[in-house]
């Protein structure tokens, strides 16, 4: 035992200079610590977390112990991630509906359109509504259900709308949108009776109004260039690869995206941004090295890395600046950054210098799954390059065959690795596994690295002079290979499994082990196999509620002996029921999932005996007299406390009013609400203490 601990410590002394990793997860646990709490706390927290960050900084930089160095180092991290969350948190508020109104006369500003089916979305900012007054959500999201004109950004104009607040978790634990739409200040969501209608600007736009609406007007613009030149879905598609507008692509393509796990190509992001800007930066370079006299003379590696860092920053305004991209865009710009100062351009240290930039100035992308992907899949990746090298042999001539080979299977270990990175975090947020990604990945993404991207990056730069036609060209011709792979992929039997959701702290066991391997050097680096197994096994073997009852009341979900959800009577809330059965890891649809066996309803309700207590359901008043002495759990879609006394649980429609969706388990009993989860915060639209 005593040699083991010696052992560990003599190998955390070699690895000390690998220390300021876990700076970033430090300040990204300071900032989970913020979210999980149940209360907000006061602004003088954020102040007091600061000054503590600040002198524990301070504190660190003038210690001559090691071990106090990077323990100061890391509480300064903590408190400077739990201090910029609170002050980002406070510095988006605005108003949040708490209750559904309407109809209302709206005038508003086109923040953002999108074309959806046969109607569109708008991203409005409104005037003061009458019947709100300061009360005025600063952006409001609503669907525009008619097929009309899609205004464009920048445009005026009047609606009729139904406003309703965000919508809450349709479970507890569930992802939370309302909390998202916080941070995008988006105070209200709804839809529009018949179709806006354009006004004259009521004021003058401002100069970044201006700049928003004609940065949407070229990606308007390119979107219609690139569909006139390449007919059909794989029009679409490619549009999408260059201006982010993904709105029209066809179901059935996006499913066999997502089956065959191909989705991330679609979504603009690290792997396009690395792409473009790896097109530019040997293009550039490649076309100075023509001229001996300028490379011999000039620094043409940091010429090319501005020039690529430039042309990856107009591909992020014109693919419209999504949180993906921009986290993409920070990395890429910290490592052509790293070239300009003679650093190596990937590294660990250059991935943690980008997450804790992000961290700092949106702690909330902590939270994002696309956040947690990119920096998984990443940070494995420079590991798995890092512990290549390291055990590489000599540099030997190999022939052409050989090299194909190579990059054939670095394509298949990339995948591999990335999967494996990225899957804990896609099973928690998407209850989905793509089992033949791998394939997937080794068919379509060497047609994506050596056709589509630098076919869509050369589109960009000839666009403004119209010598871009024989590139968009080649790009459909990869992008219809593309779609090949992708539909072939998502037809084998398997592909794109429905696995039950992974609870969080089964997530963070496996990541935080996963960090400890990818982070450290030594020997000591395996004892992160710890938590991943633990993880592992605590996933496996996790079960979900016995009873799910929606917001409606009437809504009601319990775990049959099978395992499996049974619905109570006709499913009113169709888009709750959808999402607790693939979190379950169920594949039915809920009309399919209606009834069971242990279960007897009438049209008053119904009444299970499951694993020792018996439910009872009522849907209607009438049959509370009975149901108040019989059941253990008694779940009423109208008011029920007061007069019924008997079973040891009672969720009527006041309760539901209160707080939200519930969760219940009977052994023992356990009751969780997403009001209860959600706690009284600025983005939960609750001003009093949640009921118990």
């Amino acid at each position: 035992m005593a040699d083991g601990l010696r052992n560990i410590r003599a190998s955390a002394l070699s690895d000390r200079i690998r220390w300021p990793l876990w700076l970033p997860v430090a300040q990204g646990a300071g900032i989970g610590w913020y979210f999980a709490l149940l209360q907000e706390p006061p602004l003088k927290t954020a102040y007091g977390a600061l000054a503590m960050a600040l002198l524990a900084g301070v504190l660190a930089v003038f210690s001559p112990s090691a071990r106090l160095k990077i323990l100061l180092a890391l509480v300064a991290a903590f408190a400077l991630g739990f201090g910029t969350a609170k002050l980002r948190s406070d510095s988006v508020a605005a108003p949040v509906l708490t209750e559904r109104i309407g109809p209302l006369h709206i005038t508003a500003l086109v923040v953002g359109s999108e074309p959806r089916g046969y109607g569109s979305r708008l991203l409005l900012e409104p005037f003061p509504i009458d019947r709100l007054g300061a009360r005025t959500p600063k952006y409001i999201r609503l669907t525009v259900r008619a097929h009309s004109a899609v205004p464009r950004p920048g445009d005026w104009v009047e609606v009729i709308a139904i406003l309703m607040p965000p919508p809450e978790p349709s479970m507890p634990g569930d992802y939370d949108f309302g909390r998202w739409a916080y941070f995008q200040q988006i105070g209200a969501v709804g839809y529009l009776y018949g179709v806006p209608q354009e006004i004259a600007p009521p004021r003058l736009h401002t100069l970044l109004e201006k700049l928003r609406a004609g940065l949407e007007d070229l990606r308007g613009r390119m979107t219609a260039r690139v569909r006139s030149i390449i007919p059909g879905r794989d029009g679409v598609i490619s549009a999408a690869l260059i201006t982010g507008q993904r709105v029209d692509i066809d179901a059935s393509d996006q499913t066999a995206f997502r089956d065959s796990g191909l989705m991330h190509v679609l979504s603009i992001s690290g792997l396009h941004l690395a792409l473009a800007g790896g097109f530019f930066f040997w293009t550039i370079r490649a076309f100075f090295a023509l001229f001996p006299s300028i490379v011999l003379r000039h620094p043409i590696k940091k010429w090319a890395a501005i020039g690529a860092l430039a042309g990856s920053t107009f591909y992020l305004l014109i693919s419209g600046c999504e949180a993906p991209a921009v986290r993409s865009w920070i990395m890429l710009a910290v490592m052509f950054c790293a070239i300009l100062v003679d650093r190596p351009a990937l590294s660990m240290r250059s991935v943690a210098l980008s997450a804790g930039f992000i961290l700092l100035v949106t702690p909330e992308n902590m939270l994002d799954p696309g956040c947690q992907m990119s920096f998984a899949a990443v940070i494995g990746l420079i590991a798995f390059a890092e512990w290549s090298a390291a055990h590489r042999g000599e540099e030997t001539r190999k022939s052409w065959l050989f090299k194909a080979w190579q990059y054939l299977g670095g394509i298949c270990i990339t995948s591999i690795i990335a999967g494996l990175c990225t899957a804990p975090i896609a099973i928690f947020h998407f209850d989905r596994a793509s089992p033949f990604g791998i394939l997937a990945n080794l068919a379509a993404l060497p047609v994506v690295g050596a056709v589509i991207m630098p076919a869509a990056t050369a589109a960009m730069v000839l666009m403004p002079f119209g010598l871009d036609e024989w590139t968009l060209i080649i790009m459909g011709k990869g992008v219809a290979v593309m779609m090949a792979i992708a539909h072939w992929v998502a037809a084998l039997p398997g592909a794109g499994t429905v696995v039950p959701a992974w609870p969080g702290a089964a997530v963070a066991a496996v990541m935080t082990g996963g960090l400890w391997i990818a982070f450290w050097r030594k020997s000591w680096r395996w004892l992160g196999l710890l938590p991943v197994l633990g993880g592992i096994a605590f996933a496996l073997t996790a079960e979900p509620p016995d009873l799910l009852v929606a917001r409606d009341g009437r809504t009601v979900a319990l775990r049959l002996n099978d395992g499996r959800f049974g619905f109570i009577g006709k499913v009113k809330d169709r888009y709750a029921a959808e999402n607790w059965l693939r979190r379950a890891g169920d594949e039915r649809k809920p009309d399919e999932a209606i009834g069971g066996a242990g279960m007897t309803c009438d049209a008053l309700g119904c009444i299970a005996r499951l694993r020792g207590a018996t439910v009872a359901v009522d849907l209607r008043a009438e049959a509370l007299g009975e149901d108040c002495t019989t059941a253990d759990i008694l779940v009423s879609a109208t008011q029920a406390h007061g007069f019924c006394v008997g079973p040891k649980l009672v969720i009527d429609r006041s309760d539901l009013d209160a707080n939200g969706a519930y969760a219940v388990r009977f052994n023992p009993l356990t009751v969780e609400t997403v009001a209860g989860l959600r706690g009284q915060r600025p983005w939960s639209g609750r001003s009093t203490q949640p009921s118990p």
